[in-house]
């Protein structure tokens, strides 16, 4: 009844109202909604209160986590662990002895061999398509996704591992996997796993220096990568001078250009190292052992050259039990792989997927949705073809959606708006009483769910700390479950999830089944585990997803990593907040701690992640100087919300860079910044008094940013070491 009211009320009102007429209308017709809404609410509220069983899901929502399980001698720490019992396949893997990669591709042959297990889309073309401004860009059109079951995935990687023993690799030598995230990286990796051979994960987004650096250090001389990544080694080869076999993953459409590179090294296609692998069936697997290096994965560097963690299959088992125990991805899950898998946090999702029989749709950030710049009109982008249920994401990706939704509304005109913002409160409201809303997710967000296929349910969220706006915007427009976790490289990216009955946001979750949190006191940050009404202080990870430390950086592996009470532990310089129910919440972290001239202290990292959410902002780098009593800020600004500011301005005649050149606009912006800073609650001190704009996206190919988008804040100062003295001199 409530629906058909609502579509009638809309229809009227959107003929009745035109865009100069008094608000006055747009007023009355969301009065009348909220009217027929209240009277439903009594109407129906019975029948939801037994069907949905609210009270179930806030005592879930409020049940203790993890509980407090030691101190310190002089209560300088206390250490938290989780009460949950290991789950049916984290108690199978334990009764199975799946303790390896290798092991786990055999355990999932065993159990979904004829199921369907990495899909990659077909791309049928390359067209070029003429766009509204008269411009030519190549568009793809694009067929089905084509599956490989579980049995041929093993086959053709077992294939590829006795490939790369033809090709002169033995057991323990390293082997770099430099490659976008498709279904042969994965099948790669795990050739890699049944020969015993290392994997050395680089990003496939970092410049020519850092790539040369991880594969000197960790002296490769084989080196896998793609048709599109291949020309790069055009320069890299001079830098690495022990490779000398290139193997490349071949495109769908084009053959590969390898004049000029196959006179310095070997160049072999991945399909015939298969090829070649399949005809040397006498060539025997050679298994790992637990504590064998499955993977040399090389952080993204945000503080300085980026380390190599070594991670055995001991981590890598212990967080696929953790996150199995954590996540609740059901067999007839699908799941949509597109963050890099040279990320911990991507591959160990992946893996978690593989162990459960849930099939891997592989898609890219230029094919994900229909309006993605690759995809031609008329055609489907990957999500709508696959339909995932499950995906991962970073906070970046999360933030953009959360811009996106609010850019559309805000341009929908008073009635759109108005109607928007009722549906979020209502959805928001109901769902802190424990309720679901199933006709507003139809009627209002259900375009909304459809730009994911429709069947999205379950977000991933990790690699840094979410902003709970966002996090809330996402669960209520998306209708999706979004559980935020929290983990390093260096702990095989387990340290804490999000309970699945956890309603609140801002918080990643209490310890695994698999690993301690210990806060320990943080002096000169003014952090200490005493604190009222919440211990606080730095967290330090123990357990069996720790890694051994750092690739040939015995001094950085001696400093960040140590053993105490039968377990090993890493020091993270995250600061953390322990809540009542053993949930953590990250509040602060040591490098990005100022203490300014009148003894405030800025999160750096924090007032950034708030900042971002404003729509004028697409990154933005804080500085604060000691000796002063405020912050500055270096904001790259978004063109489309510039190019507003701008027209309300007087100065829409000019360029986005002659925009980002003038005092006017800088102070107009830092404005909307302290606007959106009270908004989030941000103290006066801790919201930035000036802003330069800078014209530059960051990117990892300019150093300023890692390949996981984090900040380079370092290279960042020394580029704009001059418009930082100009602001602190204004």
């Amino acid at each position: 009844m409530l629906l058909g009211w609502i579509r009638a009320i809309l229809y009227f009102s959107f003929r009745l109202i035109s865009p100069a007429m008094d608000n006055i209308w747009v007023n009355g017709a969301i009065g009348t909604i909220k009217a027929i809404a209240f009277v439903c609410d009594i109407i129906t509220y019975p029948v939801y209160l037994v069907l949905q069983k609210p009270w179930e899901k806030k005592s879930l929502s409020k049940r203790i986590k993890a509980k407090p399980v030691a101190y310190g001698d002089d209560r300088t720490s206390v250490t938290f662990r989780s009460v949950d019992d290991p789950g049916p396949l984290h108690v199978r893997l334990l009764r199975d002895r799946v303790d390896t990669m290798e092991k786990v591709m055999r355990f999932t042959v065993e159990n979904y061999g004829s199921r369907p297990c990495l899909g990659t889309r077909q791309i049928l073309a390359e067209e070029d398509e003429m766009q509204p401004n008269g411009r030519v860009f190549k568009k793809y059109v694009m067929g089905d996704y084509q599956w490989k079951t579980f049995s041929e995935v093993d086959r053709i990687a077992a294939s590829f591992g006795r490939g790369l023993i033809t090709l002169g690799l033995k057991s323990q030598q390293n082997v770099v996997i430099f490659a976008e995230t498709r279904a042969e990286w994965l099948i790669a990796a795990h050739g890699c796993f049944k020969q015993s051979l290392p994997v050395v994960t680089i990003y496939a987004t970092l410049g020519d220096d850092a790539i040369a650096h991880g594969i000197n250090e960790t002296e490769v001389t084989t080196v896998i990568t793609t048709h599109d990544l291949l020309p790069k080694f055009h320069n890299v080869l001079e830098k690495t001078p022990r490779v000398n076999l290139i193997i490349y993953m071949e495109d769908q459409l084009k053959e590969t250009e390898t004049e000029g590179l196959e006179k310095k090294v070997k160049l072999v296609p991945f399909s015939k190292v298969v090829k070649d692998g399949a005809v040397a069936s006498e060539i025997p697997n050679t298994p790992p052992t637990p504590d064998d290096t499955a993977i040399i994965m090389y952080t993204s560097g945000s503080t300085g050259v980026p380390k190599g963690v070594l991670l055995s299959h001991r981590n890598i088992l212990g967080t696929i039990k953790a996150f199995s125990d954590a996540v609740q991805i059901v067999d007839d899950d699908v799941f949509l792989g597109y963050l890099p898998l040279a990320h911990v946090f991507e591959l160990l999702a992946e893996s978690v997927c593989l162990l459960l029989g849930v099939q891997i749709g592989y898609s890219t950030p230029l094919t994900m949705i229909d309006s993605s710049s690759k995809i031609k009109r008329g055609t489907k982008g990957d999500a709508s073809v696959l339909r995932p249920t499950c995906m991962t994401a970073v906070p970046l990706i999360l933030d953009r959606i959360y811009k996106g939704v609010n850019d559309k509304v805000a341009n929908g005109g008073a009635l759109k708006r108005a109607l928007f913002d009722f549906a979020y409160a209502y959805k928001h409201k109901w769902s802190k009483r424990g309720f679901d809303t199933p006709l507003l997710n139809r009627v209002i967000f259900g375009a909304t769910r459809q730009l994911m296929g429709g069947r999205l349910r379950l977000v991933l969220s990790g690699g840094a700390p979410l902003s709970p706006d966002t996090h809330e915007l996402i669960k209520v427009c998306l209708c999706v479950q979004v559980i935020q976790g929290y983990g390093l490289t260096e702990t095989c990216s387990c340290a804490t999830v999000m309970d699945r009955n956890d309603m609140s946001t801002g918080r990643v979750g209490g310890p695994t089944t698999v690993c301690d949190i210990r806060l320990v006191d943080w002096e000169e940050g003014n952090y200490r585990v005493t604190d009222k009404p919440h211990p606080r202080g730095e967290i330090i990870i123990g357990g069996e997803t720790v890694s051994s430390g750092y690739y040939k950086n015995p001094s950085k592996t001696k400093e960040d990593f140590f053993e105490a009470d039968g377990r090993r532990w890493f020091r993270t310089g995250d600061i953390g907040e322990a809540h009542a129910d053993g949930v953590i919440k990250i509040i602060d972290r040591k490098k990005d701690l100022v203490k300014l001239q009148l003894g405030e202290y800025v999160s750096l990292g924090k007032v950034e992640a708030e900042l971002k959410t404003c729509p004028l902002v697409e990154n933005v780098c804080i500085y604060g100087d000691p000796s002063k009593h405020y912050t500055v800020a270096l904001v790259v600004p978004s063109q489309p919300h510039l190019t507003q500011l701008s027209q309300r301005l007087g100065l829409g005649h000019l360029s986005f860079e002659q925009l980002c050149e003038k005092i006017e606009v800088e102070r107009a912006v830092q404005k909307e910044l302290e606007a959106h800073g009270k908004k989030c609650k941000l103290e006066k001190f801790e919201i930035p008094a000036a802003v330069k704009l800078c014209t530059e996206v960051w990117s990892p190919d300019m150093g300023l940013v890692t390949a996981a988008f984090k900040l380079k804040r370092k290279d960042i100062q020394e580029r704009y070491q001059t418009e930082i003295n100009r602001m602190y001199a204004s």
